[in-house]
């Protein structure tokens, strides 16, 4: 079965994008990162209060809140990445983006509370909450990449 070249290339060039729409379609939204930082934001600010009431009412919020953006990025995902689509290098830099912010958050969190500056949970809060607003979208385009760069599926 002889297949003119013109119709491979096309049949190639169907399949890229089919796969950068299953790829674009899974990556986490932009808006989420500055959503969750929010989220968190307002839970340890809540929290620093020591006041029961705000406490109760910041918890109900945050967890309402993440359960709401979670629930709209999980409907929107059509199919799950595999591991093998991720990789190692994958894996580590979203494992890598994680606890590079929260050794940041902890870190300077302890100094803060070892100076007796006021609030130091929230204020070290506050550059995690814009490392996941900026770095979020950076981890997920560097994802994307990555992904878009391994061979197809049984093309070994």
């Amino acid at each position: 079965m002889d297949i003119p070249p013109i119709d491979a290339e096309l049949a190639l060039a169907e399949v890229r994008a089919r796969r950068e729409q299953v790829v674009d379609t899974n990556l986490v939204p932009t808006w989420f990162w500055p959503s969750v930082g929010a989220l968190m934001l307002l839970f340890v600010g809540a929290m620093e209060t020591d006041i029961p009431w705000v406490m109760a009412v910041g918890t109900i919020v945050y967890t309402l809140g993440l359960g709401a953006v979670i629930l709209a990025v999980v409907r929107k995902a059509r199919v799950q990445v595999r591991f093998e689509l991720l990789g190692a290098r994958g894996l580590g830099a979203i494992l890598g983006f994680a606890a590079g912010l929260t050794a940041i958050g902890v870190s300077l969190g302890f100094v803060l509370e070892a100076l007796s500056v006021p609030f130091p949970a929230f204020l070290a809060a506050v550059p995690v909450a814009v490392g996941l607003t900026v770095g979020g979208p950076a981890l997920m385009s560097y994802l994307r990449r990555l992904m878009l760069s391994r061979p197809p599926a049984g093309s070994r």
